[in-house]
């Protein structure tokens, strides 16, 4: 019952920090281009989350999606039999990519995603709208994998699952934007395994070139290192100890001393 409560409470007290936000909406979003865009993760800890909220409330807005300032997200990753983009990862690829079925739940629009990350860190990401995961062969599938996608629609089957939140913040001169992910969930479509990381939140700052960044004044304020962290290759790695992960291991290490916290 504790533990229920204290949820209750974190969900409360973040609604009401959100609450003193300017909103933005969807389409105002659609304003921000980075063109030249530089990507960096930050992994913290719902209380640590909540200080630094606090601290950038007059200089950014939250996205509203569907009257929600925390939307919804559910993604399944597609994979080969052998796990070969989880392991172009563990394995330090530089050149990599990934599959996803992601619906955002509170406009029920689900797409099929292929990111590429090229070797010098800028990633792609192109996408077709679905109707789900088990109907990507007559959605179209097929032709869009073929022409963006390494992969073919049969060699590939879900291997993961998750399920979280997502904090969109843009700042007031629509240079740079964050997201922050919590509530993280998973379960391993091989094994039927599951598991959460309830007490952290990811957040990645996106932001146009090199110019200042409140936000990244904020996070230095608050020690808050930059970290790598991938939710597909985290989930796996938690729910499948027959998979090669020596090179996430002091990744959870690290995220089980922010918990810690």
């Amino acid at each position: 019952m504790a533990s229920t409560s204290s949820s209750i409470n974190t969900e409360a007290l973040l609604s009401s920090i959100l609450n003193s936000f300017e909103p933005i909406t969807l389409d105002e979003m659609g304003k921000v281009k980075l063109m030249n865009r530089i990507d960096t993760k930050y992994v913290v800890s719902v209380s640590q989350l909540m200080s630094i909220l606090r601290c950038m409330k007059d200089n950014y807005r939250v996205q509203i999606v569907e009257q929600h300032k925390i939307a919804t997200y559910r993604t399944i990753y597609l994979d080969t039999d052998n796990a070969t983009m989880y392991l172009m990862h563990q394995n330090g690829q530089k050149t990599r990519e990934k599959i996803r079925v992601r619906t955002y739940v509170d406009s029920s629009l689900t797409f099929l995603e292929v990111k590429n990350k090229n070797n010098h860190g800028r990633t792609k990401k192109t996408r077709i709208r679905v109707n789900s995961a088990e109907t990507l062969a007559q959605d179209g599938a097929e032709a869009f994998l073929a022409s963006n996608a390494w992969y073919n629609l049969q060699e590939l089957s879900p291997r993961l699952e998750n399920h979280f939140g997502r904090i969109t913040l843009v700042d007031k001169d629509m240079t740079e934007r964050l997201t922050i992910d919590l509530g993280i969930s998973f379960k391993n479509h091989k094994n039927g395994r599951e598991t959460s990381l309830p007490q952290i939140a990811v957040v990645e700052l996106k932001r146009e070139g090199q110019k200042p960044s409140f936000a990244l004044d904020v996070l230095k304020n608050h020690r808050i290192q930059r970290a790598s962290f991938s939710k597909y290759c985290m989930g796996c790695a938690l729910t499948d100890a027959t998979l090669k992960q020596n090179r996430f291991k002091p990744k959870i290490r690290a995220v089980q001393k922010i918990i810690a916290l």
